[in-house]
């Protein structure tokens, strides 16, 4: 038995990563249902809206599913508050997912109430520190993976040290999964599972913008640059986007507002180079904005659902799987 899919109770070892302003209620609901791990990203909501989300996955599905918690960016205190809200309406059968390390004081709060806590690190030194804390599972975020980035080493490499570190920690790669030979791969390298997110965010009940969709579906390894340009809100972290305008020009333009998102009955402005992420809610300038996006682009060639993607996903993997037991061997797409 897979200990990623015997722990967190998955008929496929893949979590769809909790990104911030695409992973809201109906791509962590139909994930789930799928079959994977659904996240709901809380980045920075308010715990009532919390309470009356995860409320709402609870009663539309049975199986488990996640949220995801943001120590860094988040103050310890609506850190606190957000895993206090969530944990209170949380199955027993759920999860929770930090970006980042947590403080102890929040990773106790997850622990003692018996749920999986899952970690998403970047380094082989905060790969052990997770798991003083108390990690469950350690996800190692790669530089191939989309998004605001842990480290500094390709995933493989970041495998190879922390698995040759802690051979007995339950272990999710992060960053190059798009496919079922992706996931298939990360397991014969050393993983018990994978995290994704880029293949989620073009589905149809991802947040993200239409834009953002497209360009995804469209894009080429090549496309994606690493950067840290879009610090407003994020500072200090390198992420790997989409190239535009504002990723190839080499001067920084002033951050005058640039786009409007909705919060609730208010708009939002978004300054050039916020971390913000272009939403169904957006409205301005979106192919100015941080479009987060990993090197498996290569492999997201089209728009789906959600539970279509989880079903390729599970079919190919599962026929990786039953080719390698027929001793027959395959060649990984590279990503740079």
């Amino acid at each position: 038995m897979n200990r990623l899919r015997a722990l967190l109770g998955l008929q496929l070892p893949l979590i769809q990563a909790g990104m911030g302003g695409v992973a809201g209620i109906r791509l962590c609901t139909e994930v789930s249902r799928a079959g994977a791990g659904g996240t709901l990203a809380l980045y920075k909501e308010p715990p009532d809206r919390i309470r009356e989300a995860v409320r709402e996955i609870a009663a539309a599905t049975s199986r488990p599913f996640g949220v995801n918690v943001i120590p860094e960016v988040a103050s310890p205190e609506l850190c606190r508050a957000q895993l206090d809200a969530a944990l209170g309406e949380l199955p027993d059968n759920g999860y929770v997912t930090t970006f980042g390390l947590p403080g102890a004081d929040a990773a106790r709060d997850v622990t003692r109430t018996g749920r999986p806590l899952v970690v998403q690190i970047g380094t082989p030194d905060d790969a052990s520190a997770a798991l003083r804390l108390g990690a469950d599972v350690l996800v190692l975020q790669g530089t191939e993976a989309g998004g605001h980035l842990l480290g500094e080493l390709p995933v493989a490499e970041l495998l190879y040290a922390v698995r040759t570190r802690h051979p007995d920690a339950v272990i999710a790669m992060a960053g190059g999964v798009a496919t079922g030979a992706d996931l298939a791969r990360a397991r014969s390298a050393g993983a018990d599972g994978a995290m994704a997110g880029t293949v989620f965010v073009p589905t149809t009940e991802s947040m993200a913008h239409p834009l953002f969709k497209r360009r995804i579906v469209e894009a080429r390894a090549d496309d994606t640059v690493v950067t840290g340009r879009y610090d407003i809100g994020w500072p200090a972290r390198p992420h790997r986007v989409l190239r535009n305008a504002l990723t190839e020009e080499n001067r920084r333009l002033p951050a005058t507002f640039i786009a409007t998102t909705r919060l609730g009955a208010a708009r939002i402005p978004v300054p050039r180079y916020s971390a913000t992420v272009p939403g169904v809610r957006t409205e301005g300038r979106i192919d100015e904005m941080a479009m987060y996006c990993g090197t498996s682009c290569d492999r997201v060639t089209a728009q789906d659902t959600a539970a279509a993607v989880v079903r390729k996903l599970r079919h190919e993997y599962e026929h990786e799987l039953s080719y390698e037991r027929e001793g027959g061997t395959w060649t990984a797409p590279s990503n740079r």
